[in-house]
């Protein structure tokens, strides 16, 4: 389910609300009851799925690519515990 990210066009409040996609738009701000409007996201984030923490396409290591777990002064091709 994504997050949609809503302004109140009365009062200016802007909230996130985790949503259906198939879910109506909400329509009143819950702080002044004012008009909402559903603001145009970002797109979604990569999403990892699985137990090794790593991207290789990207070149992201489980410490994020620019520094170590282990203690190295350069990046992993593989996390520690792979080897």
């Amino acid at each position: 389910m994504p997050t949609y990210e809503y302004e109140c066009t009365r009062c200016g409040h802007t909230f996130e609300k985790f949503q259906q996609m198939t879910a109506d738009p909400l329509k009143k701000c819950p702080e002044c009851e004012g008009k909402l409007r559903r603001l145009i996201g970002t797109g979604a984030g990569v999403i990892m799925k699985g137990g090794n923490g790593r991207m290789t396409d990207a070149g992201v290591t489980r410490c994020g690519g620019t520094t170590t777990c282990c203690g190295r002064e350069t990046p992993c091709d593989v996390p520690p515990c792979d080897r």
